[in-house]
């Protein structure tokens, strides 16, 4: 599997697969039974989670895993962490992408609606200014109207800062209006591939329908 660099590429398959797996065996949360994985020009494979962090990855978890007792603003603390240049400060292009967190910014996380929670998550990951950014199912509970928000602003990260996004998504209208490519999995392995243009009725049906 290759992730174009400047591009928002979708992983698809059934539920049980492996896309979760993908994703914590690419920042390291799980090891890699077999094979290599490489990150900008660099093996990677047994680098530790937060080196891979340090290097410029980010994960936005499924579910989101925000901390429900801290307030929004020291939610998005948490992901100054990550940054490689020891900078303490929140950026001010995430309170532009996400108005909502601004507002907000003094509620506990766990007040938040889902769709704001989302928001959240996603905020705390652009916080270290990760070069590729991974996603386990953005749109899972969220309301339509935070769904084309959430694809707006993936787009937006993409064209005017160049980042790179790996996308596990469901949502096959959502893989179609916002990514450039996708893969489908199945039993660990990928059995489709090509741009979203080319994710057809034929491939949904055998690989994706319940």
């Amino acid at each position: 599997m290759e992730i174009a660099t400047g591009q928002v590429t979708c992983v698809m398959g059934r539920n049980g697969v492996g896309k979760t797996t993908l994703l914590k065996n690419i920042l390291g949360l799980l090891k890699s039974s077999g094979g290599k994985i490489v990150f900008d020009g660099t093996d990677i494979t047994k680098l530790s989670a937060h080196k891979r962090v340090r290097s410029g990855l980010a994960l936005v978890p499924q579910g989101r895993m925000i901390f429900p007792k801290l307030s929004v603003e020291e939610n998005l603390r948490v992901g100054l962490e990550a940054r490689a240049d020891g900078k303490k400060v929140i950026p001010g292009l995430i309170y532009e992408l996400f108005p909502v967190l601004k507002e907000m910014g003094r509620r506990k996380g766990g007040d938040l609606s889902g769709g704001q929670q989302q928001q959240l998550a996603i905020g705390r990951a652009m916080v270290g200014q990760p070069k590729l950014m991974l996603l386990d199912e953005p749109t899972e509970g969220i309301q339509p109207n935070i769904i084309q928000q959430i694809g707006k602003v993936l787009h937006q990260l993409v064209d005017e800062m160049g980042m790179t996004i790996l996308l596990v998504e469901q949502y096959v209208d959502f893989v179609k209006e916002f990514g450039h490519h996708f893969y489908v999995m199945k039993r660990g392995a990928v059995v489709a591939e090509g741009t979203t243009e080319e994710l057809t009725k034929s491939i949904v049906h055998e690989h994706l329908s319940v």
